[in-house]
């Protein structure tokens, strides 16, 4: 399965995320929906709090243009919600996937899929 197809159909095809991406750990995009967008900054300020959580913690995260108050942020996984939407990003080993939903959507339904995608991922060495 091409990593485009992972963003289209275990993501994006799920229902519960509009839009999403699959990372390198450098930043480099592995597939993304193409209508979203993110700055190379945007991208360096996500990476950046899976090592060190306190910027986003106390500034909030800007992803795609959209500024989101993060709600969690470890080693693992970043949340965030900007409104009634939000971002759920979840790095594993080799790669960092990013899930961006929208309302009626709730958190929780969101982190399923994408820490659900990233947990095969793990498992199959990514």
């Amino acid at each position: 399965m091409s990593w485009q197809a992972y963003v289209d159909s275990n993501m994006v095809g799920t229902g519960k995320i509009n839009s999403g991406a699959i990372l390198g750990l450098d930043g480099s995009p592995w597939a993304i929906t193409p209508t979203l967008s993110m700055l190379p900054s945007e991208v360096a300020s996500l990476l950046a709090a899976f090592k060190d959580a306190s910027a986003v913690r106390a500034d909030g995260l800007t992803l795609a243009g959209k500024r989101h108050v993060v709600f969690r942020s470890d080693e693992r996984s970043v949340y965030g919600k900007a409104g009634k939407d939000g971002v759920v990003a979840v790095k594993t080993g080799q790669a960092v996937l990013i899930g961006f939903y929208k309302d009626p959507v709730v958190p929780g339904e969101a982190t399923k899929v994408v820490e659900g995608l990233a947990d095969y991922l793990i498992s199959v060495g990514y």
